[in-house]
């Protein structure tokens, strides 16, 4: 490093040190219990009511429901779960395409995987570091064409069936132009809401832009359950379905063990929605920190040359799930060294997510040019982003 790539590093580790417990190692993430966590618990064993039926699943699942302003949320066992239960429930087939981004977890990619079906990898937006709606309506006006009200990749001549946006990090991606598209190509949009709880777009929760969206509560995420998830809907009747794939697929009947499809052991247990519950009583005040939280770094790096904090879209309330810099283009070759620093002074940080057709298993997938995603992801850096970094919390 020069002298002034050495000061830019070590410029961004003493900046987040005035303002983080760095005495201590600074996790990415970790959970905050403060609430009725231990109570609800507890009333759980004491009853023994643990398993995957009680009062706190329904509860969970209607106080969520509630929450995001859907008709209709049903718990499960994990983000990923939740999503593969979404590509099942709108009937993707082997061989089908489904559009997601290539930045992303790799939950998402797994999910259409499990289905038999093939990722196809599109392009992220500076403003909001997910899929890009007016570049991925560019690219399908070039390799798609429309048989029959069904979308065709004129390429690899495979069904071109649904998008997986994923709201990244908090931050909505552009629900607006997304419909538009898939109204255009006739896709189903499957939201990846695993990062965006609380968060809104135009002031409507994430997950009302899909026929079905999926939750996260991992135990990093924004509230947690220990693990666990949560697929949203407001077509009741598909809601009614999931539940039912999710308990496998099992007739209801006092002692026979009868089903009707091929289904899946995916259900929350009680225990864990007891956690959600309390925690869910908590996430608007969390989401005040977090935000505060963001407020504090963004007027931290205001100035810094050579670096930026990420901020919401426009049109996005964001739950700021994971703060992120972005080390200006010039830079991006020092982002293993801001790492290195980070984490070598007790400041946990990391970078995106290795693009999804960098992986092995995804090679070979289709992909449009992700320029964009392949910038942003050699210049980002995650940053600590726990409630608990609130003075006061």
């Amino acid at each position: 490093m020069t002298e002034q790539e050495k000061f830019l590093v070590e410029g961004i580790r003493t900046r987040l040190e005035s303002v983080l417990p760095t005495e201590k190692f600074v996790p990415l993430h970790e959970p905050y219990f403060v609430g009725n966590e231990q109570k609800y618990v507890d009333e759980c064993i004491q009853t023994g009511w643990v398993s995957s039926v009680g009062k706190f699943v329904d509860r969970f699942e209607n106080d969520l429901a509630e929450y995001a302003g859907v008709k209709r949320a049903v718990a499960v066992a994990n983000g990923t779960s939740a999503l593969h239960i979404s590509l099942v429930a709108i009937n993707v087939k082997p061989d089908d395409e489904i559009l997601a981004p290539a930045l992303t977890f790799i939950a998402t990619a797994n999910a259409v995987a499990y289905c038999g079906a093939v990722p196809h990898f599109v392009d992220s937006a500076y403003n909001t570091l997910g899929l890009d709606p007016k570049k991925l309506d560019d690219y399908l006006a070039d390799i798609s064409e429309m048989r029959g009200g069904v979308c065709y990749n004129r390429v690899t001549g495979r069904r071109i069936y649904a998008v997986i946006p994923m709201h990244t990090f908090g931050h909505s991606i552009d629900n607006d132009a997304l419909a538009a598209v898939a109204e255009k190509y006739n896709l189903i949009i499957v939201e990846d809401c695993a990062e965006s709880i609380g968060s809104r777009y135009k002031g409507v929760h994430t997950g009302n832009f899909g026929r079905l969206a999926a939750l996260s509560f991992n135990g990093n995420k924004t509230i947690t359950t220990g693990g666990g998830g949560a697929v949203l809907t407001n077509d009741e009747a598909l809601g009614k379905f999931i539940k039912h794939l999710t308990t496998q697929a099992k007739i209801p009947h006092r002692w026979e063990f009868s089903h009707d499809h091929v289904g899946y052991n995916y259900r929350m247990p009680n225990i864990n929605a007891a956690l959600g519950c309390a925690q869910l009583e908590q996430l608007d005040g969390f989401i005040a920190c977090k935000r505060a939280l963001a407020d504090r770094y963004k007027n931290l790096f205001d100035g810094l040359d050579g670096v930026k904090f990420f901020v919401e879209p426009s049109f996005d309330t964001s739950n700021y799930w994971l703060n992120a810099l972005m080390l200006e283009p010039e830079h991006a070759h020092l982002r293993d060294d801001l790492l290195t620093e980070l984490n070598g002074h007790n400041i946990m940080s990391r970078p995106a997510w290795n693009l999804m057709y960098t992986l092995p298993m995804y090679a070979d997938c289709p992909r449009m040019n992700c320029d964009a995603a392949e910038d942003i992801s050699r210049r980002l850096v995650n940053i600590p982003s726990s409630v608990s970094l609130i003075e006061g919390r």
